[in-house]
């Protein structure tokens, strides 16, 4: 065989982004739990536009190795800390404002650009799920690929954010931070349940369409299990029966 008959090495595939959101509170509530472990991202290269943050756009939020034992006011009180909006960041095309580069615009404005951007890069996801409706999730994931999970998802509202107790002025604070987050959330909601709900009537319709087609496939089974006979119409055994019933 020649090397122009070779099968090519790699097949051409569809590729899908999806995403999972979660609410901004107790997500950087878990983050926060997970850092105070010491849990730590300085493998990360955070490239953008080729290339990775100076110390400068990107200054660290501790000195050591890592954060543990870091308490929540020195988490929420570090102004470089990626936690803060970090759902918009992962989803917004980052080159639109310059990277990590807080110079290349008015806040203001980078803010703006960010948070459509993440609006629209998720609406234009195939699939996106929340944790917060794991079942609702399950749905939409099995009727986008066409897979079926062996098992239902499980919806646990016990996690490590959770059992954090913080008062309604840290909850405020946190919220302030993740502002972003919070509105892109509010849009991740509402898409979210649009998709499930006009996938559930497409569902209906294709289940309504497909009893039609039986029932229709089922009169005509019938019909040719019992055609009708030359000299045995149902016309006549109805007259038959009524000359009975009269003569009676």
């Amino acid at each position: 065989m020649s090397t122009t008959d070779a099968p090519p090495l790699i097949s051409s595939r569809n590729f899908y982004y999806i995403t999972m959101l979660r609410d901004p509170v107790s997500r950087y509530l878990s983050e926060w739990k997970h850092v105070q472990r010491g849990a730590t991202w300085k493998t990360s290269l955070h490239m953008c536009d080729g290339r990775s943050p100076t110390p400068d756009e990107l200054p660290t939020c501790y000195p050591g190795d890592d954060w543990s034992g870091v308490s929540l006011r020195e988490f929420m009180d570090c102004g470089s800390n990626l936690a803060n909006n970090r759902q918009v960041r992962m989803l917004a095309d980052l080159s639109l404002v310059g990277c990590y580069n807080l110079t290349f615009m008015n806040e203001s404005e980078r803010n703006t650009i960010l948070l459509q951007s993440a609006k629209n890069n998720l609406k234009n996801m195939a699939f996106f799920g929340l944790t917060e409706f794991q079942r609702k999730t399950q749905f939409l994931f099995e009727r986008t690929f066409n897979l079926q999970f062996i098992s239902p998802f499980t919806q646990f509202n016990i996690t490590r954010a959770s059992n954090v107790e913080i008062n309604e002025g840290a909850r405020r604070r946190i919220e302030q931070l993740n502002f972003l987050d919070v509105q892109l959330y509010e849009y991740a909601k509402d898409l979210f349940q649009q998709r499930y709900h006009h996938t559930k009537q497409l569902e209906h319709q294709r289940d309504r369409q497909k009893r039609r087609e039986e029932r229709r496939l089922q009169r005509e089974h019938r019909a040719h299990r019992w055609p009708k006979g030359d000299g045995a119409s149902e016309g006549a055994v109805t007259e038959d029966y009524n000359s009975q019933v009269w003569e009676w």
